[in-house]
């Protein structure tokens, strides 16, 4: 992978999580200014290098003036292992990080908000879905420049069980009637995630744009 040419500044929310943790040592590794958001009990899991600032991430008002400086915000807090008997979970802190989140980079001036939000329309995972949707339209409202994710599942360490679908959706994919579905809700994995949150990060929009999974996967491919 070429390293950038641009520095970014970048404050992390969720940078202890499932792609967090992953995600800031690649960051710093290519010359980017890292800030993490955790919480106490999480100092510790941070990546060497890597400033941290410690706060409450469902409180705007405990973090918001430790973002303003930076020109990127990653908001990757959420429930680890989704599945559709977490709504209350999804309501209780998928929710509330990213509108925490969205009023720290809108009152900050950020130029780049990242979201990870999920593949959809889709038969299940409905709370879920909703929960991201409406931190999509809340970005949207803020008037800030974006780049939305929409990834479905991310295989990887602990995540691996979807493996068994691979046939059935090789199948659906040659079917005209499932190709689309099966398309936007495909598996990917972790190190295509990685691969395009890191292009994301180093190409900002000049305004918002969508990467769903295709696009995801592209760019995994193109980075490798």
């Amino acid at each position: 992978m070429t390293k950038p040419t641009d520095r970014h500044r970048i404050f992390v929310t969720g940078g202890t999580g499932y792609l967090g943790a992953r995600l800031i040592p690649l960051l710093l590794e290519r010359g980017h200014d890292v800030t993490a958001l955790v919480r106490d009990t999480s100092v510790k899991k941070v990546s060497a290098g890597c400033r941290i600032v410690v706060g409450d991430p469902l409180k705007t008002e405990t973090f918001a003036e430790s973002v303003r400086g930076h020109d990127t915000l990653i908001q990757l807090v959420g429930v680890p292992k989704p599945s559709p008997w977490k709504g209350a979970q999804f309501r209780a802190i998928d929710g509330p990080s990213a509108m925490a989140a969205i009023r720290a980079a809108a009152a900050t001036g950020v130029d780049h908000f990242v979201y990870v939000s999920v593949a959809h329309p889709a038969p299940i995972m409905r709370d879920y879905i909703a929960v991201r949707c409406d931190g999509e339209e809340a970005i949207r409202r803020a008037g800030l420049v974006a780049t939305i994710l929409r990834p479905w599942y991310i295989l990887g360490p602990g995540h691996w069980w979807p493996l068994a679908l691979v046939p059935v959706y090789r199948l659906m994919e040659r079917v005209s009637a499932t190709r689309e579905a099966a398309m936007r809700l495909g598996l990917i994995t972790i190190r295509d995630m990685l691969a395009a949150l890191l292009w994301s990060i180093e190409h900002p929009p000049v305004k918002t744009r969508i990467i769903d999974v295709p696009e995801i996967r592209r760019l995994g491919l193109s980075e490798a």
